[in-house]
């Protein structure tokens, strides 16, 4: 059984997501775990220096939550039946990246699946911050839909690598499992400007071929190319329905999404995105 945990501020973006992660999943057996983190307010001031039962805003906040939570589950149940999938719901004061972390460990979930959406009226802004975070400070495998992104089978994947991570077949398990659902191909994208692969990145990608022996991949090396341009560039020549990438430390991932804005080449985040961390 997979756990797959859905953060939610009970937005149409976040039920996009949501939905998302239940059709991926429909033939799955699972256990969701909804979750709504709350910080009143009055938090940022007057809470923090007294008791926050004696303003009351705690347990207001926290009763507004599960209210929503409800609601959100009987729209799921209702819209997106499915005997396979039981769901359970946590309203939590805490920070969002504090509690996904903590969730992660305590109930071994397999993957976070939450919407991204940049900020209002600054199209150049990846994502949105709260993704950003996450992504950042996760050891889990986490699943970014974009807004308003309509459910297409993950039939066609591109992974963009350097070749710098030895991989592992815990790397390549969350991929693994996705593909296994839908018979899907792997288009492995490797972009550089002219430099051949070193012994190291030779050894690495030969380990990932035996991890993916059984199923559909390619290699495609394209030179003279960020991987922002090889990844748009990909794009426009074929449809893909999922965005694979490895996080580790010191590589052109951090690079590319840790930044406020995107190069000129208009590099914009249209598909799923998922991201597995190396240190899993």
């Amino acid at each position: 059984m997979k756990n797959i945990l859905l953060p939610t501020d009970f937005s149409e973006n976040s039920w996009n997501a949501i939905a998302y992660a239940i059709r991926l999943f429909e033939h799955t057996d699972c256990k969701f775990h909804l979750l709504h983190t709350y910080t009143p307010e009055i938090y940022h001031l007057e809470y923090v220096l007294g008791e926050p039962a004696q303003f009351g805003m705690q347990n207001y906040a926290r009763d507004n939550a599960i209210t929503n939570l409800d609601t959100l589950k009987h729209r799921i149940l209702k819209e997106l039946p499915s005997s396979r999938h039981s769901f359970e719901e946590v309203a939590s004061f805490n920070t969002l990246v504090t509690e996904i972390r903590d969730l992660v460990e305590d109930r071994q979930i397999d993957y976070v699946i939450m919407g991204t959406k940049g900020a209002s009226g600054v199209k150049e802004l990846l994502f949105g911050s709260n993704t950003v975070h996450t992504i950042k400070h996760m050891n889990c495998p986490l699943l970014a839909i974009p807004d308003n992104y309509s459910f297409e089978k993950p039939e066609a994947i591109l992974f963009p690598t350097d070749y710098k991570i030895n991989f592992k077949a815990k790397h390549l398990k969350p991929l693994i499992d996705i593909v296994s659902l839908y018979n899907s191909k792997i288009n492995i994208l490797h972009a550089t400007y002219g430099y051949d692969l070193s012994e190291s990145q030779k050894k690495n990608k030969s380990r990932l071929n035996k991890h993916l022996k059984d199923i559909a991949h390619l290699h495609y090396h394209v030179s003279n190319q960020t991987v922002e341009e090889g990844i748009s560039k990909f794009q426009l020549k074929t449809h893909i329905n999922l965005l694979v990438m490895m996080k580790n430390r010191h590589s052109f991932f951090e690079k590319l999404f840790f930044k406020s804005t995107i190069n000129h080449i208009g590099f914009h985040l249209n598909v799923p995105f998922l991201v597995i961390p190396e240190a899993m």
